[in-house]
């Protein structure tokens, strides 16, 4: 299949996951999404992009998917979220109305079209669906340090992402009849490259949680799909019939688009 832009891309952020700086920034992650997501019900949910983030582990939704533009990395467990291969992600296999939770791991910031990428997650989610979405905010020391390195071409985040605002994210999903219901700023860390430096800055983490909250390398924003005129009288989930989406495999054969 062939190598779509946004693949180029979002595989440069999965190795600087590997390193210290990566790690940490994936712990925090991980722990955000592991509260956000367990409590989270109904029976089909989706991952889109990085799988080197592992944002589905606490949900405990009967059907789960990786859509991905390539094969994932060694060692992706296909058992617990059997991979939906894709173009990009401008175009996603599923029936409108479909999908109870759909989570986008720095997916927009390495999409050619970020904005379409959040109308087709609109379109796939049920009413009263939820969408959570992790960035890099750019107002923070980690931002000014990747506009320096775009000037001297010494980069400390991967240089292909645009980072996209925790604002103008809200603003898209208003746009698109999102409502904000939650999220998290964290890693204050200044940006070092050793484990030897970020330990040391460790403190910072509750003292930036206090003190510039909104200065955090990191965010983590959830919204739920609203639609007018829908009132719903008890949790929709417990009506629904347990039942993959159009286009999806119940099994863990893979699944390729093409347009």
């Amino acid at each position: 299949m062939e190598t779509s832009s946004t693949e180029k891309s979002i595989i440069s952020l999965g190795p600087w996951l590997e390193t210290p700086t990566g790690n940490y920034v994936r712990d925090w992650e991980h722990a955000r999404l592991d509260e956000l997501t367990v409590d989270i019900f109904g029976f089909n949910a989706t991952q889109i992009g990085l799988p080197q983030i592992d944002a589905l582990r606490a949900n405990r939704m009967p059907h789960t998917w990786l859509t991905d533009t390539g094969f994932p990395p060694k060692g992706h467990d296909n058992e617990a979220h059997p991979l939906v291969v894709v173009q990009d992600f401008e175009e996603l296999p599923y029936a409108s109305a479909s999908i109870d939770l759909v989570i986008l791991p720095h997916a927009l910031e390495f999409a050619k079209e970020p904005h379409q990428v959040l109308r087709e997650v609109e379109r796939v989610l049920i009413p009263e669906g939820q969408v959570i979405i992790c960035g890099f905010n750019p107002y923070s020391f980690w931002g000014a340090r990747q506009i320096i390195g775009r000037l001297s071409e010494s980069y400390f985040l991967p240089q292909q992402g645009e980072f996209i605002s925790l604002p103008r994210v809200k603003d898209w999903l208003k746009l698109l009849n999102m409502e904000v219901s939650g999220g998290y700023f964290g890693c204050y860390a200044p940006p070092c490259e050793t484990q030897k430096w970020l330990d040391r800055f460790n403190f910072l983490e509750n003292v930036g949680e206090r003190w510039w909250p909104y200065l955090g390398a990191v965010y983590v924003v959830q919204a739920v799909k609203r639609v007018r005129g829908m009132h719903l009288i008890g949790p929709a989930w417990k009506t629904q019939k347990a039942t993959a989406p159009q286009g999806v495999p119940a099994t863990n054969k893979i699944h390729k688009s093409h347009k």
